[in-house]
C-alpha cells in the first residue's frame, strides 16, 4: 500500500481559493497537495496522462486536484457519513476524465512539459509562446515552483 497522507482530525473549513492565499499559506497548501497527489497517483496507479509530474505548473490541474483533495479530506473525515467514500470514488471517476482532458489539452507528459497555451482573443496582445522543457528532476522543479510562486505572491502583495 502506498504511503498515506498525514492524518488530519480537522475537516477543511472552506474550499481553497488559490488567488487569495498569501505566500506562506500557498506554500503550506502546495506542500500538502503535493503529498496527497503523490499518495493518490501511487494508490491508484495513475498514469501521467491523468497526473503528470509537473501538474503544479498548470493552473487547471492545480484547481482540479485541489478540489479533489478537499473532497477526499471531507469524505474520509471521522465525522463523514459511511457513504462519503463511495461518493468520493464516483466523483473521482468524473475527475479522472477531466484530468485526462486537461493533460491532453495542455500537452504536458511524463518527460516533457510546456506551459498551458492560452488562446489570444481578437484585440488582445499576442501571448508569448515557449517550447517544451525536458523534465529531469521533478522534485527539484517543484521546489523551484514553490520559490517562484512565493516571490510572485510577495510582489503582488506589495
Amino acid at each position: 500500500m502506498s504511503t498515506p497522507p498525514p492524518a488530519t482530525l480537522e475537516s477543511p473549513e472552506s474550499p481553497i481559493n488559490w488567488l487569495i492565499l498569501n505566500a506562506e499559506e500557498a506554500r503550506a497548501e502546495f506542500l500538502a497537495l503535493d503529498h496527497w497527489v503523490n499518495f493518490l497517483r501511487a494508490a491508484y496507479g495513475l498514469p501521467p496522462a491523468i497526473i503528470p509530474p509537473l501538474w503544479h505548473r498548470h493552473d487547471e490541474l492545480i484547481w482540479e486536484l485541489s478540489a479533489l483533495h478537499l473532497h477526499w479530506l471531507n469524505s474520509y473525515h471521522p465525522t463523514a457519513s459511511l457513504s462519503a467514500p463511495n461518493h468520493w470514488h464516483q466523483d473521482f471517476a468524473a475527475a479522472r476524465a477531466r484530468l485526462r482532458e486537461w493533460v491532453s489539452t495542455n500537452g504536458t507528459r511524463l518527460d516533457r512539459d510546456r506551459p498551458t497555451r492560452i488562446t489570444t482573443w481578437p484585440g488582445e496582445p499576442q501571448m508569448p509562446t515557449t517550447g517544451e522543457i525536458e523534465i529531469v528532476d521533478r522534485d527539484a522543479d517543484f521546489r523551484r515552483f514553490l520559490d517562484e510562486d512565493s516571490r510572485q505572491r510577495q510582489r503582488d502583495a506589495s
